[in-house]
């Protein structure tokens, strides 16, 4: 098996399976091929990651865009009111592909299950590619936020050649959960420092909402600006910690909030809804900033409300 060959398809070939991807999309997904590699030759996936052409983490432009898919490890399926949107792994895998094919798009983060199709398919040539590290909070699950670290560790990372890690600090001060998590953190910074990898935390102050029990993040900007101090002070170095954040509910307060750290930044896109054109919005205000050096950007790239996969992570791509 030749990468990206798995059953015949080649990166923008092709057309959709008409459930919404863009015109000049890939090819349906061979599922069956993948199947017969991952049964017959499971070696297959370390051998296309030694293989795998690199390039370096920030390239000459300095910004990075980077396709975001670790949500279906947490249990967390749905986009806007599509409860199982991102469930048919072949239909993800499709809109993966095509949107790693756009021009200006450097790398995806996604966890070893995703990732390894992704080798198979020869769609990480030449990207970046971040591994998901700790997914035990399931969403919705009353042990939440304690997040232990169940994907990607720092010696697969290295082992696979992949160029970053990246993790979630949810920190609810009234959770005991999320002390462990912070101790847990702290060390992963500590072990990916060690060998020279450069990891992305994502910080949130969060609180469950009293009435459903529903766990909340806090955009506000002193929220915010609290949980960049805090994760930017984790482990015994800084030296290879970046940070993942979001834009704060006023996005006029992203100057203020982004001075409490010299870590440098990407902003995530989260869940925008129907209103595309507003988070593009904010996303261009925040990217002006000196610490903020690109986008890490999910499932309002790879499910537009329009269905346009290739027309929305382009004009992400315009706003770096």
């Amino acid at each position: 098996m030749r990468a990206g060959h798995v059953g015949g398809t080649r990166h923008g070939e092709g057309a959709g399976d008409g459930r919404g991807a863009a015109p000049g999309a890939l090819g349906p997904i061979d599922v069956s091929e993948l199947v017969r590699v991952r049964a017959q030759h499971p070696e297959a996936i370390a051998e296309a990651a030694a293989r795998r052409p690199r390039r370096p983490l920030v390239d000459g432009g300095g910004r990075l865009m980077i396709i975001a898919a670790d949500h279906p490890a947490r249990g967390a399926l749905a986009v806007g009111d599509r409860r199982f949107a991102m469930a048919s792994r072949a239909d993800l895998l499709e809109r993966l592909c095509l949107a790693l094919s756009r021009p200006g798009v450097d790398g995806v983060l996604a966890t070893a299950d995703i990732l390894d199709d992704l080798l198979l398919l020869g769609a990480l040539d030449r990207k970046v590619v971040l591994g998901s590290m700790n997914r035990g909070g399931l969403a919705g699950a009353a042990f939440e936020l304690d997040d232990r670290f169940t994907g990607h560790r720092p010696q697969d990372i290295e082992r696979l050649g992949f160029d970053a890690g990246k993790l979630l600090l949810r920190i609810d001060y009234d959770d005991p959960g999320s002390l462990r998590t912070l101790e847990s953190a702290a060390r992963v910074v500590d072990e990916m420092a060690g060998r020279r990898l450069p990891v992305f935390v994502e910080p949130f102050l969060c609180r469950r909402d009293p009435a459903t029990g529903a766990l909340r993040n806090d955009l506000g900007a002193e929220a915010v600006t609290k949980s960049i101090a805090i994760a930017s002070g984790l482990g015994g170095t800084s030296a290879y910690t970046w940070l993942k954040v979001p834009v704060t509910e006023n996005p006029d307060d992203m100057a203020r909030v982004m001075e409490t750290s010299t870590l440098p930044a990407v902003l995530l896109g989260g869940d925008v809804g129907e209103d595309q054109e507003g988070a593009y919005e904010k996303w261009r205000g925040a990217l002006q900033l000196p610490t903020v050096q690109g986008l890490v950007v999910g499932r309002s790239l790879l499910y537009p409300a329009d269905g346009d996969v290739a027309a929305a992570v382009d004009t992400a791509v315009g706003l770096l």
